[in-house]
């Protein structure tokens, strides 16, 4: 075989000569692809996968409708290629012709990669585009996120349910099928809606056109959701803001016995029904601002019912007119601790800033609206359980640790790959995340396999 086959070789087969560094002689630079990796915490995740039995669900859940060479790696190990890939950063299937040699990867996807190479990006481009895209795959995978919040609940049950819903916006700069401008966001893009639980865990999502409103699609998103909670007895909340401000998703909620709050926009109505707060409070201005809350019931011309309003006034020293905002809701608890309870939902604002940062969910830059959507499915796959092991497996010490941060401590922790007939050990590097911590969840994770035991 001549050097230049074996410098192709995909497996990293084969001697290659060192690199010789001209500032000082002693340093010698070799590279081994197949026996280095950069991104050994992944196999964190995984074993959290295995734990909680997450891709396996997609063995029955997806249809293969594949042949002869497409076949070579499973629908479960494709899916796992393509989850893992996004959690780790690597957001394009440009990136699998280099993961399919990475031997992190190839442990992940399992099956025929550990032994030869994971999927090409040939391969994982035609099964996000062509497997993914078919009618019942997509559904079944829009269904996934609520099937793999169900398995980690199993485990750790709710005691209550909050749901947060929020649209954001993903910008493109090409001609992908369903690109609109936006004047709101003031650029073009998509405007995905999502749904999320108190945990930080995305229930369910939508792509929709750039150019839709904010709550346009609303009860496709939600109604799934609330139908997987029906038959627990738990308490449920649901939160918005103003955009949501809709009777028809009032009456839905108050239907479901949700209790909710969601941000009423202002009229002169409203003003009237609390002018006593609106005058200025008398007396010399203190630097802490002075704050008024209000409750009362109020019906707009579109609702069929009157309902609790709950607004707060706060007054500013060094300006004019009071900061007003309202609240519509069917929550009995004072009004201050309803003004609380919503601006809780900020924390969504949040977990959307850490999808586009920590996973990349914003990169939807195929041409088909269909593709993007499989694209978008696959992100939040990652984004779940990236946040499922920080919120059910970190230990308390560095639970504060973003996605971002764990991408950047735990995922890309380096490694060389030592192979012996009956083992693969990977010897990795102890810098940001020591060997104890790592320990550590591990341990967690085993905790959580003997929940599943239990359970079951």
């Amino acid at each position: 075989m001549s050097n230049q086959q074996k410098t192709a070789n995909p497996t990293g087969a084969g001697k290659k000569p060192g690199l010789r560094m001209a500032f000082d002689s002693r340093l010698k630079l070799e590279f081994h692809g197949s026996k280095i990796t950069s991104d050994a915490g992944l196999l964190a995740y995984r074993e959290l996968d295995a734990a909680l039995g997450l891709t396996d669900l997609g063995e029955n859940l997806l249809s293969d409708g594949r042949t002869g060479k497409n076949t070579q790696h499973s629908m479960v190990a494709q899916m796992r290629q393509s989850i893992f890939s996004r959690l780790a950063g690597y957001e394009d299937t440009n990136d699998a012709e280099r993961l399919s040699v990475d031997p992190t990867m190839r442990q992940i996807v399992g099956g025929r990669a550990t032994e030869h190479t994971a999927a090409s990006t040939s391969q994982m481009g035609r099964f996000e585009t062509e497997v993914l895209t078919q009618p019942s795959n997509l559904k079944a995978l829009t269904k996934l996120s609520g099937k793999w919040i169900d398995r980690l609940r199993e485990r750790q049950p709710m005691r209550e349910l909050i749901l947060d819903m929020d649209s954001s916006v993903s910008e493109t700069y090409g001609e992908q099928e369903g690109t609109a401008y936006n004047g709101h966001f003031a650029c073009t893009c998509y405007h995905p809606l999502f749904c999320f639980n108190q945990f930080g865990d995305v229930e369910q999502s939508l792509l929709r056109d750039g150019n839709v409103h904010s709550a346009k699609d609303w009860q496709a998103v939600l109604e799934p959701v609330v139908t997987r909670y029906q038959g627990r007895n738990i308490p449920r909340y649901f939160r918005a803001d103003a955009a949501f401000a809709n009777p028809e998703l009032y009456e839905y909620l108050e239907a479901e016995r949700f209790e909710y709050a969601i941000r009423l926009p202002a009229n002169d109505a409203l003003q009237r029904d609390i002018e006593p707060l609106l005058t200025r409070p008398v007396g010399r201005p203190s630097n802490a601002p002075v704050v008024w809350y209000a409750g009362f019931l109020y019906q707009a011309k579109s609702w069929n019912q009157a309902r609790r309003v709950v607004a707060k006034v706060e007054w500013h020293n060094g300006e004019l007119f009071p900061r007003v905002g309202f609240i519509v809701t069917n929550l009995t608890r004072p009004a201050k601790r309803v003004v609380r309870f919503y601006n809780q939902r900020g924390t969504a604002e949040q977990w959307i800033k850490e999808g586009k940062n920590a996973v990349k969910w914003t990169r939807l830059s195929c041409h088909d609206f269909v593709d993007n959507q499989v694209r978008l499915h696959l992100f939040v796959l990652a984004y779940n359980l990236g946040n499922f092991l920080r919120q059910a497996v970190l230990p308390p010490a560095v639970r504060h640790w973003t996605l971002t941060t764990l991408r950047e401590k735990l995922i890309k922790i380096g490694a060389k790959v030592v192979r012996h007939s009956r083992k693969i050990i990977f010897q990795m590097a102890e810098v940001a995340v020591p060997r104890e911590l790592f320990r550590g969840i591990l341990k967690a994770i085993e905790r959580l396999k003997l929940a599943t035991v239990l359970s079951g």
